[in-house]
Order: structure tokens, then sequence, then C-alpha cells
């Protein structure tokens, strides 16, 4: 399957890749997914977030991995993981919505009409301050709530559907919409049924399954269930922009130089100044995050300059040959 990002791209120049170097996005293997992968783990209700990271550790034996978005011990639900230098795209998922599915009780019984008024309200942009409990510090902050729904009601009990930004506590959304109601609501139990553009309807993978999989790969040298678990990092990066570079440009990216107009190959469409990219080889790695310098015309139009500002490097260095000169030390 390829990669949405880097369709319908707008050609600026154009090279050939040196397949000697790098390795084709979708032909990674599992070592090498290992250190460049994705998985949308399916968190279960008990451990802490930092816990299901370390059992995933374990079960894979690889020194790093990192997970997008903390969940609550007792929340189930969407918990993607980055596994090795994958774990530095990962922030990009916290620039898109999250979904939760909450029940909750509430105290007394509002009619319908009530209970509607008093979720209109929270539609949009809202004050929260993190409960006591959080890792975050307790300062009022606001979040929006882009759909707030009413799946299912039973008497007092309410299912509620909310979509909503990154960063929301939908555990003291349910006690600021019982404040609201006068007699007070407590939330019961809590899922994530999304995280950007991934969700439910993709095949989330429990730990025992990772488990069993890894196995397999272990003793019968069959990596087939496991290179379904393990998507290419660059799944994660299909919302933003993309820019594709030649291949001698990509290990100076990755000693920390910016991107110049020679070294570019091909562009999304209405870029604009200011816009949040991934920087991609010809093979459809990404080489690193980073910010728009120039729009799309000004690209095109330009013959030297630096186009973006690197803001975080993912691939590892050394990846592609030198292809670059440092400037001579003065003589003292």
């Amino acid at each position: 399957m390829s990669l949405p990002q880097l369709q319908n791209l707008v050609v600026i120049d154009q090279d050939i890749t040196n397949d000697s170097y790098g390795v084709y996005y979708d032909k990674r293997t599992i070592k090498e997914l290992l250190n460049y992968g994705l998985i949308l783990l399916d968190k279960p209700p008990g451990p802490t977030s930092h816990e299901t990271v370390a059992w995933a550790k374990r079960i894979l034996k690889i020194p790093k991995i990192g997970h997008s978005g903390t969940l609550d011990p007792q929340v189930s639900g969407v918990l993607p993981l980055g596994l090795g230098e994958a774990t530095k795209a990962l922030g990009v998922l916290l620039l898109g919505p999250k979904e939760y599915y909450g029940l909750g009780r509430l105290h007394t019984l509002p009619s319908k009409e009530k209970l509607q008024g008093v979720l209109d309200q929270f539609k949009g942009e809202i004050y929260q301050k993190p409960p006591q409990r959080s890792a975050v510090l307790r300062q009022t902050r606001t979040r929006t709530i882009y759909d707030l729904e009413v799946v299912e009601q039973k008497e007092r009990l309410l299912l509620l559907r909310v979509l909503c930004e990154a960063g929301t506590y939908i555990r003291k959304l349910f006690y600021d919409i019982g404040e609201i109601l006068g007699s007070g609501a407590t939330m019961i139990e809590l899922r994530r049924s999304r995280v950007h553009q991934f969700d439910e309807n993709q095949k989330l993978v429990t730990l025992h399954e990772l488990a069993d999989a890894y196995a397999e790969w272990q003793e019968k040298n069959d990596d087939t269930k496991l290179h379904r678990m393990i998507l290419p990092i660059e799944y994660a990066l299909s919302e933003i922009k993309s820019v594709v570079i030649r291949d001698s440009a990509v290990d100076a990216l990755c000693h920390g130089a910016q991107l110049a107009i020679p070294g570019i190959l091909q562009i999304s469409p209405n870029l604009a100044k200011g816009d949040f990219v991934g920087i991609y080889t010809q093979k459809g790695e990404v080489v690193a995050l980073a910010e728009s310098l120039m729009s799309e015309t000004e690209i095109k139009d330009a013959t030297k300059g630096y186009a973006f500002v690197t803001k975080r490097i993912i691939m590892a260095p050394n990846t592609y040959p030198k292809n670059w000169r440092t400037k001579p030390k003065p003589k003292e």
C-alpha cells in the first residue's frame, strides 16, 4: 500500500535513488521495523501507559519504545507505540483529534431537553483544570470539543462519544457536566477509540497477540503475523505535507543541516510558508520533520537558499553515504 502523502506531489527536479543505501519503507525486515515501526496497541484496563510500554519492550526485546498520549490505568483503547527511532515521529499524532467513549452515572435523572442543553454548552472551546491526580501542572487551560453526543442512555447511566483536542480530560468533562446539571456526574468507564487518523477500524494489537507473533518469529522463523502488526512509522505522518529529497541530501540532514533548494525533488501542492512537513527519501523513508520557510511558488522560482528548517531528525545518521563537505578550519 502506497503512502498517501507521497502521491500527487509537485515535481521540482528529478533524480534516481541508489538501492545500495536505505530501504524502501514497505520492504523493511522485522529487524528494521523494530527500529522504524509503529504498533497500534489496544491497551487493556489496569496497567499504566508506562507499564504497558515496559511490557512491550520486554516482549520485543528492544530498548526504546514510546507512546502517543498517556492513558490512565483503568482506561483502555488505542495507544500508538513507536519503536526505536520511530519514537521521534509520534509527536505528530498529538496534532490531531482523539475520540473517546465514556460511560458515566448521573446523580439524578434530568429531562432529555435539559441534558442536551447542558451538553451543547460543552461543544467548542472549553476551560479545563487538570484533576489533582494528573502528570501536568494544574493550571486552567482551553481545550476544544469537536463533537459530543449521547450514544445511549439507560436511566441515569449515560454513554457519551467525545471527539476532542489532545489533552482533554474526559473524567473532568463528566464532572463538569454534572456540576452544570446541578446534581453531579461520575465517570465509570472510558475507552479511547481514535488517535488522529488511527481508529478501531484498523486492526488493533493486544499484548498477548504481540507476544505470540514475536515467539513465532523467534522459534519458527515465521514473521507473517509480526509483519501485519508492525506498520512503517511513515503511516503516522499521512496527515502532514511532504517533501522528497535527493539521496545526496539525506545524510547532511541527519547530521543537522538545513534543507536547501538544490536538494529538493518533490513537494506537496499548495505548500505554504510555516507548514509542518515530513521530509522523505525517494524510497519513502522519513528523514526528518521540518517547517517550511518558503511557499510552493517560491521554491519553484528559487535556485538556492534554505527552504526548510529541521525540527526533528528521525533517520539515524550514516544510513546514506556522506556527500557533503565541512568547511576547513581557518589557519591560526
